[in-house]
């Protein structure tokens, strides 16, 4: 080899010694893609929406596979890590609402939250429009929506129910889950979601005691199957503003301010209009919130990922997962045959659990307090009113509580929504 040869051979190692933190930073995001298949599936089963294989793996094509190719072209575009995703939230809030409206209607209500906030991005006013959604209202509500998938873990692990005998197996293989997840959380800490011990432990168990079905023989590339949004007054009452507010609170705003304070500048208008467009163009597919999601942000963007001018390849893996999830879909809706139902809800409630603790964290820290414990409650209740469910009630009612009770928190919170949304379309770093 000659000298040229080995500086070339030196400046690749060198290039690759930089670049080693951004993909590590990015292993987690990669894991929950995987773990969040779960939860997908849950909420396609014969307990949710009840969708056809056809349809389950349309539907896991695109929630995966057209956000990160979005993702792609920003990050390409812009060489920052803008990790577009399919919103986890979003996703855990359709779960919820799946024995309540059907897939059709649940496509209405994400493609008019993304055309409002595709509207909201082109006049510039997303800020405003976010101030009328308290996030932590919202919190309340997402709270009491996961609050029953976290509290059947559990109730998975009694060996009688309703009076019928539960198969040792069951209780077994639920537990293992369990027990991995806890030992993974103490072992390991945040370096491995502690999702995926508890998975490979339940299918270990699934597998030892016979509970395993039969493995798909053959693949098929997923086709897409187009969904005729349906728009009916409960599905947009009850979903659009929930929507809305993952989309721009929960999400957009507070994720390009965390990039500007580490010295990036997102384009914040493309990135809305990315939003809300994705949005509506995802939801001829099936319902679907695409937003520049906070908690990938935190590991894509933040000082984890090494150098901040190479942060961006932090971006890749998670990337290059989605697409082979969203090609290998069909075997992904297939895991709903091969892995216990017991098992897919249970990996569910788990994934959910800190969701839930961050869920509660927002609404027990102020300003407001007892608007977001009043939607916990109602979102955790059976409560139907002139045909609307217990999620819409969890919103009028939360908010018409603080703004009764907590005026001037709700005032607060307003200011800071606005402020915050006006910080990032100025590029000011967040204080504090």
């Amino acid at each position: 080899m000659g000298r040229r040869g080995r500086v070339i051979v030196v400046e690749r190692s060198s290039e690759l010694r930089r670049t080693l933190p951004a993909l590590i930073a990015s292993i987690p995001i990669t894991i929950v893609f995987f773990a969040v298949l779960g939860i997908v599936l849950t909420a396609a089963g014969p307990n949710g929406l009840d969708l056809t294989d056809e349809q389950t793996s349309s539907w896991i094509a695109v929630l995966y596979g057209f956000p990160t190719l979005i993702a792609l072209v920003l990050t390409v575009r812009y060489r920052q890590p803008l990790l577009i995703t399919g919103n986890i939230f979003a996703i855990i809030f359709f779960v919820s609402l799946g024995d309540q409206l059907g897939f059709p209607e649940l496509a209405g209500a994400s493609m008019l939250a993304g055309a409002i906030v595709l509207a909201a991005a082109v006049f510039g006013v997303t800020g405003r429009i976010a101030a009328w959604i308290p996030a932590p209202i919202v919190n309340g509500l997402i709270a009491g929506a996961v609050m029953p998938f976290v509290v059947n873990v559990f109730t998975s692990l009694s060996t009688t129910q309703e009076g019928v005998r539960i198969p040792y197996e069951v209780p077994l293989m639920v537990g293992s889950a369990l027990l991995a997840y806890l030992v993974s959380q103490r072992v390991f800490g945040t370096r491995v979601p502690p999702i995926l011990p508890a998975f490979l432990a339940g299918l270990l168990v699934a597998a030892l005691t016979g509970q395993l079905g039969a493995f798909p023989s053959s693949f098929t590339l997923p086709g897409l199957e187009v969904v005729r949004p349906s728009f009916t007054w409960t599905a947009i009452a009850t979903a659009t503003p929930v929507l809305v507010a993952l989309l721009t609170v929960q999400s957009n705003i507070p994720s390009i301010v965390y990039m500007r304070s580490q010295g990036f500048s997102p384009p914040e208008r493309a990135l809305d209009v990315v939003s809300g467009a994705g949005t509506v163009l995802g939801s001829f597919f099936g319902p679907i919130a695409v937003s520049l999601a906070l908690p990938p942000v935190l590991l894509t963007a933040g000082p984890g990922a090494g150098t901040p001018s190479l942060r961006y390849r932090s971006v890749y893996l998670p990337v290059a997962a989605g697409l082979l999830i969203a090609v290998f879909a069909t075997v992904a809706a297939d895991l709903a045959v091969l892995v216990p139902s017991t098992l897919l809800l249970a990996m569910a409630g788990l994934a959910l659990i800190g969701a839930l603790v961050g869920a509660l964290k927002e609404i027990t820290h102020g300003p407001l307090v007892l608007g977001p414990i009043f939607a916990f409650a109602v979102a955790l209740s059976d409560m139907t009113l002139f045909g609307l469910g217990p999620f819409f009630w969890s919103l009028v009612i939360g908010a018409g509580v603080s703004l009764l009770l907590e005026r001037e928190g709700w005032r607060r919170l307003r200011a800071e929504t606005s402020g915050s949304d006006e910080q990032a379309g100025r590029g000011v770093p967040p204080q504090g």
